[in-house]
């Protein structure tokens, strides 16, 4: 092995490492605003909230541009003790700061800033922002020593502190679970239960007697009463994945449990007090499902008490490193080897985008694992799950059916195939298929009941 190998360090197994909250620094950095001057936009204004300002015509940006010229994720302006930061992000017409293209610079006193057909106006205020940053680059199973994770630890340790509710935004696979688990472990109710509630997953005719429970003879096959998850955790965290999946008939029960701290069994006429803190997390922008009527706005408002967004891996590749580290550890300990990898591959996966975030690392490492023939890895980054089609033939019969009904049918035989396919691969162990699948374990659950 050389010198510039990167290590995972072997620790003996079964002992489950606990992280403590980490100690805060303050970064201080120039107040701005910024206004549209130019383009479809023209007078839109908005002043820095955080830690990055990010501009494109995605939904998801802190400013959204409704400019055609704008690509989806233009650039963002960083906060540093030096100054502000403008990046470009890989956006199609680039942007100019006065008169010169920039990719990467740091931002004079006042500006103007084109991207497309879009001018905009930077201006810094005399006051600084102080943003406060961790010093460790770990929290819970969370790992990341780019700014932008430190200062996302910083407030997941501050929210976890209080009861407030909290909105976890972030793209598929970037660890939206991971943040919740954090924000219950370093809160006071560590050592009551922790639920997960997968509601992209579970049937819509029986999520809200998983939810809230329901009493003997509510409904067809209710011989005996049963506690929802919600009771179940009672002094603890139900972590509410995909938020936005949530039917419209039940966003109510969830706004009046949040509010009154209360539950309603189905087919029950009194309700119940319970003591649970509900975190969610959702990979769409909510505030586009409420202006859609898709989602109620004051269960919206009452979730975002505090909105904590994840990044995606492409914008702190500097993290790749340490998640690499991170990974061989785990992969070594399990397998009892010390794997190792090559600078070289090290340097490759620093530059690639990884559309499927952390997740997706995680899989090529442990990829490279399993079919290495020694310690020493080689990694593969164009290996892609294959794309399930329905054949042509198969697909012309869809068109004979409604909407609807064509979209139920062709995602009930993806979802059969592909889970039936993937527990083959893994012998049958739900654990290890729903950890593949990127689901919860419960969710697969309720999936595999479904198709059967």
């Amino acid at each position: 092995m050389d010198g510039n190998d990167h290590r995972g360090p072997v620790s003996d197994g079964g002992t489950r490492t606990v992280f403590l909250a980490s100690e805060v620094e303050r970064l201080s950095a120039p107040s701005f605003d910024l206004e549209v001057v130019r383009g479809p936009d023209k007078g839109t204004r908005l002043s820095r909230e955080g830690l990055i300002l990010r501009v494109g015509s995605a939904p998801d940006n802190d400013l959204v541009l409704a400019d055609d010229t704008v690509s989806r994720q233009h650039f963002r302006i960083e906060a540093t003790e030096k100054g502000n930061r403008i990046t470009d992000l890989g956006s199609k017409n680039g942007i100019l700061i006065d008169s010169l293209a920039v990719a990467d610079a740091w931002l004079p006193p006042s500006c103007r800033i084109t991207a497309g057909n879009t001018q905009l106006k930077y201006k810094e205020g005399r006051e600084r922002v102080d943003l406060e940053l961790t010093t460790g680059s770990r929290l819970g199973e969370l790992v990341g020593s780019s700014s932008q994770m430190r200062h996302l630890f910083a407030l997941i340790q501050r929210v976890a502190r209080t009861d407030a509710t909290a909105l976890v935004e972030g793209e598929s696979g970037t660890g939206k679970e991971l943040t919740a688990r954090a924000i219950h472990d370093l809160s006071p109710r560590n050592n009551g239960p922790f639920e997960i509630v997968d509601c992209s997953a579970i049937p819509e005719s029986i999520i809200e007697s998983e939810l809230f429970g329901h009493v003997k003879g509510a409904f067809t096959g209710a011989v005996a009463g049963r506690k929802g998850i919600i009771e179940s955790a009672a002094g603890g965290t139900v972590f509410m994945d995909e938020i936005g999946e949530l039917p419209l008939a039940l966003q109510g029960k969830l706004l009046r449990l949040i509010e009154r701290r209360e539950v309603k069994a189905v087919g029950s006429d009194t309700s119940r007090e319970v003591d649970v803190r509900i975190p969610a997390a959702t990979n769409r922008n909510l505030k586009e499902e409420v202006a859609q009527g898709h989602f109620r706005e004051d269960l919206y408002y009452r979730l975002a008490v505090v909105k904590l967004r994840i990044p995606p891996l492409r914008e702190r590749p500097e993290d790749v490193p340490q998640l690499v580290d991170h990974f061989l550890e785990q992969f070594s300990r399990r397998d009892k080897k010390r794997y190792t990898l090559p600078h070289s591959e090290l340097s490759r996966l620093c530059t690639w985008s990884f559309p499927g975030n952390v997740r997706e690392l995680r899989n090529v490492i442990e990829r490279a694992c399993l079919l290495s023939d020694g310690v020493e890895l080689d990694v593969d980054l164009h290996t892609r799950p294959p794309v399930i089609q329905p054949g042509v033939p198969d697909f012309d019969h869809y068109l004979s059916l409604p909407y609807k009904d064509a979209k139920d049918a062709i995602v009930s035989s993806f979802e059969e195939k592909y889970w039936t396919r993937l527990l083959d691969l893994c012998g049958g162990n739900i654990s290890e298929a729903a950890r593949r699948g990127g689901i919860h374990r419960k969710s697969l659950e309720y999936l595999l009941k479904k198709l059967k």
